[in-house]
């Protein structure tokens, strides 16, 4: 792994995934996740009216879901918390349900029920790109709300300042390759004048695919990643420099 990799001068943006990128992988899946599981049953009973989109959007998504063979009540709290629990249990990345974790862990984050963390080399990261005229954005499968509270609460303290723009499931599945062009599009860029960064080999070969340029973050706790060989790899983003060398797609 080279100690460091420069970032070509027509690098115009960072595109950064979340979990096992920015933040460890066991912050989401032993703090966000069960904290969300907790308090949902309460919470949908709670906001069961302000829900009712979330709620039609999951009544849907329930009937095609061969994982789930129980029918959801829209009139019943305790129906849609079931199917709630499920989606949760399976790491589906759904909408609605990334939707509503964002809503409880708001309550959390604000309550002081709640801290994120970043890895350490995060913040020194975000001042050094920002100020060689580099943008940041974030795409990841949990909600924009989501993603906002994880850098305005985190241990190194209020990051969203660094952070120009946002893109979730809305957007498109992350390993969709139109979900990147749609990006491209929206931070007004070449897709080659932006360099994803994220833990999973499949969504980095759907960003290549894009003309992306691509990193593959290898944090402690990540999965292996089979075709990892194909993708230049980063341990830490100290190890990013935006300078005038050459630099390719990985």
């Amino acid at each position: 792994m080279p100690s460091v990799l420069s970032v070509d001068k027509m690098t115009k943006a960072i595109l950064l995934d979340i979990e096992g990128t920015t933040t460890p992988i066991d912050f989401v899946y032993r703090t966000l996740f069960p904290f969300a599981k907790r308090k949902i049953g309460k919470f949908v009973e709670m906001h069961f009216r302000e829900l009712s989109d979330e709620i039609k959007t999951l009544v849907n998504e329930s009937s095609r879901d061969a994982t789930y063979t129980l029918p959801v009540d829209p009139a019943e709290p305790g129906s849609v918390t079931a199917y709630l629990e499920h989606l949760i249990d399976l790491d589906r990345k759904s909408t609605p349900l990334k939707t509503i974790q964002g809503m409880i862990w708001k309550e959390g984050y604000e309550a002081g029920e709640l801290c994120s963390i970043v890895f350490d080399d995060v913040p020194a990261a975000f001042e050094r790109w920002t100020s060689t005229g580099l943008s940041i954005a974030i795409y990841s499968s949990g909600s924009i709300l989501a993603q906002q509270l994880i850098f305005k609460y985190s241990d190194h303290g209020d990051l969203t300042s660094f952070i120009s723009n946002y893109f979730d499931t809305t957007t498109g599945g992350k390993r969709e390759v139109l979900s990147y062009a749609k990006i491209a599009d929206a931070l007004c860029l070449d897709p080659s004048c932006i360099t994803f960064i994220s833990d999973t080999a499949e969504e980095l070969a759907a960003a290549r695919d894009s003309r992306f340029n691509t990193l593959l973050a290898v944090r402690p706790g990540n999965a292996r990643q089979e075709n990892a060989s194909a993708f230049d790899a980063i341990a830490s983003f100290d190890q990013i420099d935006h300078g005038p060398s050459e630099y390719g797609s990985g």
